[in-house]
């Protein structure tokens, strides 16, 4: 039976694990798995078969070069390409790839963010081999994902502390899984996300400065219709979106990426695309291959791929939800079954993660902040940047009833009857979505909403699974300081004291609410509202005491995150400053002025005959009045944007970005888009929001 295109073309350019066993001897593949499963270390000789397989087959595939593919901390990916060749000395050539090319690079680190961690005259920097997640070819190069650290050790990017963080949670979870007469092969997490995206004509892109500069549209008025009526999500899909959409499916399925599901999302122009779990790492991975490919593949269409977190004001941001979970051995530790009250496995699980995420919600907050994140964050949209739990209809009875010490009814699950004998009956699940509530329990996972949707979403793992490994820790240490008692008493009492000390954290109500934020403020909840005030979370003593303690990161490799996450802020800031005193002096003021004299010259003709114009007038000294604010308030934004970026303090800088100039760039706006109604069409200097948002 001859197989269907998907199933042919399935991983087909993805060094997957048959490709292995295929091409390498039983002996070599036997050790590899040992170093990918078992945590083995990599011999030299092993990674030289390795390598010698890679190679024979990345030709085969039409490949020429090869790559390290790594994440430094600018929070996108790299590669410098070399080729297989290998002169022989007798005017041929030998295409060639070693073990040693395999597992070390050596790229130039000067010019990537290291946050003081190296000198810029300081070069050197590795890319390691992470064996854990397969290579693949893209654009006929062999891409060896790695990690990528310092000459000296330190790590200077995002995968790095990201396995380190998988490595402190399996071996805690181990620990807590023994107590219950378990020892597993492996724990690992596995991670879910979805990509929200917007796309739009290359036309308008290449007419819009700030598009092209800054990823987000700085200055428009609202549409004439915005997304009121909801009509576009999960609405018939474009053909040209659909064909792009279609090439998008096919080359992620030949990267073995398990692209799933793909809707239209509530903003016009926006869509979203969620892939099958997959391991943490390679999830993790493949989420950034997949934004470099809708990148690359929508101007195959006439298209251009979005992914800033808020490219149009009036309308909806993109997000990207990094639904999460643990697993051992395949059994989801999240899964609290038919009884969750009778499931104290289960139990100290879901404590533990409670526990993490009050006592840290500090980092996770911290972990997705960013310039465009916090355009979303606290809007109709997205979670409020209040972290708070939401455990829905079938938990919260039972920690309810564990904290009062109440007996614990199961909520049952319901089949609804929809009334017409025809359809089939439906079971409602027990615990239903909320949508604003930025840590959400889903079933037998938890959703973590804030994540940006243009952001490398290692930082909000890496946190996560720092701080569910430090409470596995801590039940551990609990029940072998009272190793005299009984464990299942010792187990339920850690369980029921966890949920009591913390119950603040617990939400199920509306995020979006006014009463929410006084309340939280009442139960002692951050709302950090900006990145300038959620970064400072990272140099916390208490959380390099965290991640020092399970070998995450350093102090050292923290101070130098925050320094890093610090000057992307302040430079994407300075940038976006830079475009709208460019923009405003540029094309507005021209604009503005070109069709006010035009108008002025219509009144003058008038008048030469006898005829008023009274509404053309005051038409005239709006434009007039509206230009002297425009060039007033650019140059009121330059000033104040000069005066940060004059600043060598990151967080001297942040701060006056935050205060001083993100105030004046919405000034600036403001008088910007009050003029965009009353000016001709024909005049306006670029597409408006009614054009970019409802192409056909």
């Amino acid at each position: 039976m001859a197989k269907d295109k998907v199933s042919t073309e399935w991983g087909e350019l993805l060094f997957d694990e048959a490709d292995m066993q295929e091409r390498l001897p039983k002996p070599t593949y036997r050790e590899l798995m040992q170093v990918i499963k078992g945590g083995k270390p990599l011999d030299l000789d092993i990674a030289n078969e390795v390598a010698h397989a890679m190679k024979e087959w990345a030709l085969e595939k039409g490949a020429t070069h090869f790559t390290h593919w790594f994440q430094p901390l600018t929070g996108i990916t790299s590669e410098k390409h070399d080729s297989f060749l290998t002169p022989n000395g007798d005017g041929t050539i030998l295409m060639a790839f070693s073990g040693k090319e395999l597992v070390q690079g050596e790229p130039d680190a000067s010019s990537f963010p290291s946050g003081g961690l190296r000198a810029t005259f300081e070069a050197r920097g590795y890319t390691v081999w992470d064996p854990t997640s397969p290579a693949f070819i893209k654009d006929e190069v062999l891409c060896i994902p790695t990690a990528f650290i310092s000459y000296t050790g330190e790590a200077l990017d995002k995968k790095t502390p990201l396995l380190r963080s998988q490595v402190a949670l399996e071996t805690q979870a181990k620990r807590v899984l023994a107590l219950f007469g378990r020892e597993p092969h492996r724990v690992i997490t596995t991670i879910g996300l979805e990509q929200e995206y917007f796309l739009i004509k290359e036309t308008d892109y290449a007419a819009r400065p700030d598009l092209i500069l800054t990823g987000r549209t700085l200055f428009g008025c609202a549409p004439c219709k915005g997304q009121e009526l909801e009509e576009h999500y999960f609405g018939a899909i474009r053909p040209t979106v659909n064909e792009f959409m279609k090439e998008l499916d096919d080359e992620l399925w030949k990267l073995g990426i398990p692209a799933k599901t793909k809707h239209n999302e509530v903003a016009p122009c926006q869509h979203e695309l969620a892939p099958i779990f997959e391991e943490g790492a390679v999830a993790v991975d493949d989420n950034l291959l997949t934004m470099e490919k809708m990148k690359l593949l929508a101007s195959h269409h006439g298209l251009v791929c979005l992914q800033h977190e808020k490219p149009f004001e009036y309308v909806n941001g993109s997000g990207k939800h990094n639904n999460w979970s643990i697993s051992a051995d395949g059994r989801n530790l999240l899964e609290p079954g038919e009884h969750p009250e009778d499931n104290l496995q289960f139990l100290v699980f879901l404590a533990c993660l409670i526990a993490a995420v009050d006592e840290h919600a500090d980092l996770l907050r911290m972990s997705v902040a960013s310039a465009g994140n916090d355009h979303r964050l606290g809007a109709n949209e997205a979670p409020p940047a209040i972290v708070s739990v939401f455990l829905g209809d079938a938990l919260s009875p039972v920690v309810e009833a564990l904290i009062k010490k109440e007996s614990i009814e199961a909520t049952e699950a319901e089949v609804m009857d929809l009334g017409v004998p025809q359809l089939p009956a439906v079971l409602r699940d027990n615990t239903d979505r909320n949508r604003t509530s930025p840590f959400a329990f889903t079933g037998n996972k938890f959703e973590f909403r804030m994540c940006g949707s243009q952001q490398n979403v290692s930082d909000p793992n890496v946190v996560l699974n720092t701080a569910v490994a430090e409470q596995c820790d801590r039940f551990v240490n609990y029940v072998a300081e009272r190793s005299a008692e009984p464990f299942l008493t010792v187990a339920m009492r850690f369980v029921r004291h966890t949920f009591r000390d913390h119950q603040r954290i617990i939400f199920n109500g509306n995020g979006y609410s006014n009463e929410w934020q006084e309340e939280a403020a009442r139960r002692g909840l951050s709302n950090l509202r900006t990145t300038p005030d959620a970064l400072p979370a990272l140099m916390a003593a208490e959380n390099i005491t965290l991640f020092e303690k399970y070998g995450v990161l350093n102090e050292a490799e923290l101070h130098a995150r925050y320094v890093a996450k610090a000057e992307q802020y302040g430079n994407l800031i300075n940038i976006e400053a830079n475009c709208m005193v460019n923009m405003a002096r540029r094309l507005y003021v021209p604009a503005i002025s070109s069709y006010a004299g035009d108008v002025a010259t219509a009144v003058a003709a008038k008048a030469e005959l006898g005829i008023s114009s009274i509404s053309e007038k005051a038409l005239v000294a709006r434009l007039t009045t509206g230009i002297d604010n425009v060039w007033r308030l650019a140059n009121e934004l330059e000033a104040v944007a000069t005066n940060a970026n004059s600043k060598s303090n990151p967080s001297e800088q942040d701060a006056l970005c935050r205060d001083e100039v993100i105030p004046a760039m919405e000034a600036l706006r403001a008088e910007v888009d009050a003029l965009e109604p009353i000016v001709g069409d024909k005049w306006w200097p670029v597409p408006t929001y009614n054009s970019i948002l409802y192409y056909v």
